[in-house]
């Protein structure tokens, strides 16, 4: 059995599970949307499980079944959709986690917080926040139309090995360092926002364990809000996301700085890439009792 054909059944068989599982979350945030309480958050769960979907079906298939060597049934016009749309995926996989660390920080601050005064009136707020990530994300990926090509059409000297049926060719340096220039602002500015609500929840948690060893030192009884449950939740989400992120950064700095081409480093970046889309819905199917119990 050829390395190529192993990495193609791993790969394929943790992204069905991760499909699964993630269309799963989905629809029952969506039940939960329509029959219970219209939440923000839900929403925000909703279009990050769908956003993990799509970056799940267009990542695992075609770099499955190049992996297994049937027939390139890309064009030029296929690598380009299914390149830009991973890239917005992964982009708006991003925004999301942020939105949703942010949402939740809003939801447990207190009444007299400032944050307070962020809450959205209602669940349907949510939703233009939601639409400008779409924006953003498919303009900052626009330079992969143009330069996506099928790798049947390239010759040999353009390419490495690769299990792929596809292949970036970066014709214009000063475009790439463009649009390269973009997406690290974009990471480094929503990875902020999720790093100050995430220690402001942070914060207020503790404020809140205290509370509740002063009461349970007092024999009073006190029980944790659905909120708090939720909070832990959510940090534990984005403390996921932030080790597959800059495991995988790190690992392409030393990979493009020391190292030559190598089929494995690249696969367990591809891994990488698609970790925190895989492991989200787990997480949540175990922490969040509404999904447990379905689940079960």
């Amino acid at each position: 059995m050829s390395l190529s054909f192993f990495n193609g059944t791993i790969f394929l068989s943790i992204s069905a599970l991760g499909i699964l599982g993630n269309i799963f979350v989905l629809l029952i945030y969506m039940r939960m949307f329509t029959e219970t309480k219209k939440k923000s958050i839900y929403l925000v769960f909703i279009h990050l499980a769908f956003t993990h979907t799509i970056m799940l079906l267009i990542k695992g298939l075609p770099k499955s079944l190049a992996a297994f060597g049937m027939e390139n049934f890309l064009e030029d016009v296929g690598c380009m959709i299914c390149f830009y749309l991973e890239r917005v995926a992964r982009g708006l996989s991003i925004c999301t986690s942020t939105l949703l660390t942010l949402v939740q920080a809003i939801t447990i601050s207190p009444r007299d917080s400032a944050w307070r005064k962020l809450k959205v009136q209602s669940a349907w707020h949510i939703l233009p926040p939601l639409l400008l990530f779409w924006i953003l994300n498919s303009f900052i990926s626009m330079n992969l139309l143009y330069h996506m090509k099928n790798i049947s059409s390239l010759n040999m000297s353009q390419v490495t090995q690769s299990d792929s049926y596809c292949y970036f060719v970066p014709d214009n340096l000063l475009m790439r360092w463009v649009f390269l220039t973009l997406m690290v602002l974009r990471d480094a500015g929503f990875q902020g926002i999720m790093g100050v609500a995430s220690g402001y929840m942070v914060f207020l948690l503790h404020k809140h364990h205290q509370q509740v060893a002063y009461l349970h030192t007092s024999k009073l009884l006190y029980k944790t809000s659905p909120d708090m449950k939720a909070a832990h939740n959510v940090l534990l989400l984005m403390l996921c996301f932030l080790f597959f992120y800059w495991t995988e950064c790190v690992l392409s700095l030393l990979f493009n700085a020391f190292l030559e081409d190598n089929t494995i480093v690249v696969n367990i970046q591809e891994y990488l890439r698609v970790g925190y889309a895989i492991l989200s819905p787990f997480i949540l199917i175990l922490k969040d009792r509404n999904l447990a119990d379905c689940w079960h």
